[in-house]
């Protein structure tokens, strides 16, 4: 197993480098259901391992010239604050019912990417709209704390669709706001949950990984394509935490979702 949550370790690196987004919402389903980490431990697990492949695939598409800081600061400043406010949240939500809100993110994640980049530049002809940009920023961070995504899905078309930002650099701009996040976030869980810096050091270093081969492999590869099967991967995923943790929608279920849950020790 552990053989296998590596190899999908590399995965999330590589979907980073190739889409600037997506492959960070596998990470705690990674955690959860390969690598045996309860989901509180595994949320808070996955911000560093995403924030720091994304910081990575920043300085690539940073040396590319495919980001813009001007416009990553302020977004990511928001994000940072709805992230730290999210990880406080977290506290008053069972387990199972971050998982809950974790997999309906991922189905609405692999809607976005059904849709794909043709129809969000279309879109981006209209005027940006940089008003918008706050509490989309907030709501990303909101989303990170609570449930360990980086959000890329959601701010690589908010940065071109709001703020003007040509596809190609909102994917390396989305990095750096993913980074800057998902720091906040990790801040946030710090002293509320056990954290086993070993794994977190080697499954970094895989993700990271990935993430250059990704990087490398972006222009080689159709990104509709990609987009489509990632999507289609997203739906099996979320459908399948979906059903894990349905007692979370029953009444009482939550706290009987989270009990027989699993393992909450590591």
């Amino acid at each position: 197993m552990n053989v296998i949550g590596f190899a999908l370790a590399s995965l999330i690196g590589l979907s980073l480098g190739m889409l600037g987004g997506g492959g960070s919402i596998l990470t705690v389903p990674v955690l959860v259901y390969v690598m045996g980490f309860a989901a509180k431990p595994a949320i808070a697990l996955s911000l560093p391992i995403v924030g720091i492949t994304s910081l990575v695939g920043a300085v690539v598409h940073w040396r590319l010239g495919n980001v813009r800081l001007r416009t990553a600061a302020p977004f990511g400043l928001l994000a940072m604050v709805g992230a730290f406010l999210g990880a406080k949240l977290a506290v008053f939500l069972s387990g199972a019912a971050q998982l809950s809100l974790l997999s309906i993110v991922m189905l609405v994640a692999a809607a976005f990417m059904m849709r794909g980049t043709r129809s969000v530049e279309a879109s981006s002809s209209r005027s940006p709209s940089p008003v918008l940009i706050v509490p989309v920023a907030l709501g990303v961070g909101l989303l990170t704390g609570l449930v360990g995504i980086g959000g890329g899905f959601l701010v690589v078309p908010a940065l071109v669709l709001l703020a003007g930002v040509p596809m190609r650099q909102a994917v390396g701009t989305s990095l750096v706001v993913i980074a800057m996040n998902s720091a906040s976030g990790f801040l946030g869980y710090l002293g509320t949950v056990a954290i086993d810096w070993a794994f977190l050091a080697g499954f970094t270093a895989v993700a990271v990984l990935g993430m250059l081969i990704g990087s490398a492999l972006s222009r080689r590869v159709p990104q509709a394509a990609l987009r489509r099967a990632f999507a289609v991967f997203l739906i099996a995923t979320g459908s399948f935490v979906l059903y894990s943790n349905r007692a979370t929608f029953t009444r009482g279920g939550a706290s009987a979702a989270s009990a027989a849950h699993t393992p909450s020790s590591r």
